[in-house]
């Protein structure tokens, strides 16, 4: 799950990490207001959306008047903000965020992630903070600091320590560092993220050390421990479908193709997505219906693909162990009849009670074409996209 710059900011601050006074505004009079109750003689007027790169996309505006705010918030509100991670479509600004200008000396970078090959946490840190980390990073590998912490292991003070020395921090700001990046690093731990990244992380020519901006992403499956994080999710940020598939339990995320998957089991799906490009075909997304799921449930899930206006074929997939093929069937059979099946739907069953599964399927009346294996499925699909008989 993603939240906002502002609302990172607000989680940082609750562990002691120094960010500068600031508010978000939904309307040009509430920037307004904001802008008076903040100090100048510099503000920062930014883009809230899930997106990097707003920066280069004229997403954050440097005033130095309260009527240059409230002219920037005017006119970045209702826009459409276009950067290398929203796609050519943009994304809508419904809120800025207000905040005091830093006087910058130094900008540096520091984030904190999954380290997938050790199942700890991955500390990266660069001299190189800013717009640009992604070419510092492609282009000058050597300038990024990388440590990696064992599993279930908070961070060491010198551990701390040592990166803030290889970031050719002065004396008196080393110590502000160190608790600056444990601060960090106990928030990653006890909120359950994923992500904690701060770019810029300024030191100011007072050597303060600020964080000037904040992304943090959550797991999914442990928000039931923070219902103050699941409050924080901004649903106009989210793909309708992925949000539609988050309200019934649907692990669900949308992209690019045209093959709607329905599976059970994360595995499974990725199987089936590969073995579609395999063929030729791609997938219009991963949608993992777990492995218990119920007739309603199945129905839910191949009426959210059915809905997505770029499907132009359906794959089933689903291994019936706890979940009765059967079952499984009578859902389908269900929902097709309801949506007014219009495209090509093959369904691969396999499992507990799989002969009456498909007996269910070939006396629907329904023109569902019915597959043996993976590979029969995969190529079945494809071709009856594409075309081919």
């Amino acid at each position: 799950m993603n939240i906002h710059e502002y609302q990172a900011k607000q989680l940082l601050r609750r562990y002691g990490v120094p960010v500068p006074r600031g508010e978000v505004a939904h309307n040009p009079a509430e920037a307004e207001t904001i802008a008076e109750e903040l100090d100048g003689p510099v503000w920062v007027v930014k883009a809230q959306i899930h997106a990097g790169g707003r920066g280069k996309a004229g997403g954050v505006k440097i005033c130095r008047s309260v009527k240059e705010v409230v002219a920037s918030a005017d006119k970045l509100l209702g826009s459409r903000l276009v950067t290398h991670q929203t796609g050519p479509q943009g994304k809508e600004v419904k809120k800025v965020y207000i905040e005091q200008g830093s006087d910058i000396a130094r900008e540096l970078y520091v984030a904190q992630l999954i380290d997938r090959k050790t199942g700890g946490v991955a500390v990266i840190a660069s001299t190189e903070g800013g717009m640009d980390i992604e070419e510092v990073a492609a282009k000058h590998p050597d300038k990024i600091i990388h440590l990696s912490l064992s599993p279930a292991t908070p961070m060491r003070a010198f551990q701390a320590r040592n990166i803030a020395f290889q970031l050719d921090l002065k004396e008196r700001e080393v110590h502000k560092f160190v608790r600056l990046l444990m601060s960090m690093n106990k928030a990653f731990r006890e909120l359950d993220a994923t992500l904690v990244e701060i770019n810029p992380l300024v030191v100011t020519k007072s050597n303060r050390l600020i964080a000037l901006d904040c992304k943090m992403t959550f797991d999914e499956n442990a928000l039931f421990r923070h219902h103050d994080i699941q409050d924080m999710r901004d649903e106009h940020e989210m793909d309708p479908l992925e949000l539609e598939a988050s309200r019934h339990d649907l692990n669900y995320v949308k992209l690019e193709g045209d093959i709607g998957c329905m599976v059970n089991g994360a595995g499974l799906a990725m199987a089936t997505m590969d073995i579609i490009q395999h063929y030729g075909g791609q997938p219009a997304n991963f949608m993992d219906i777990a492995g218990a799921a119920t007739k309603e449930r199945v129905a839910c899930a191949f009426k959210l693909i059915f809905n997505d206006p770029g499907v132009k074929g359906i794959l089933v997939n689903v291994f019936g162990g706890m979940m009765r093929c059967n079952s499984i069937a009578e859902g389908i059979v269900g929902a097709a009849r309801e949506v007014g099946l219009d495209r090509p739907l093959v369904v691969r069953l396999e499992g507990t009670n799989v002969e009456l599964g498909r007996r269910i399927l070939q006396e629907s009346g329904l023109p569902i074409v019915t597959a043996t294996t993976l590979s029969d499925a995969a190529g079945k699909i494809v071709n009856a996209v594409q075309g081919r008989a």
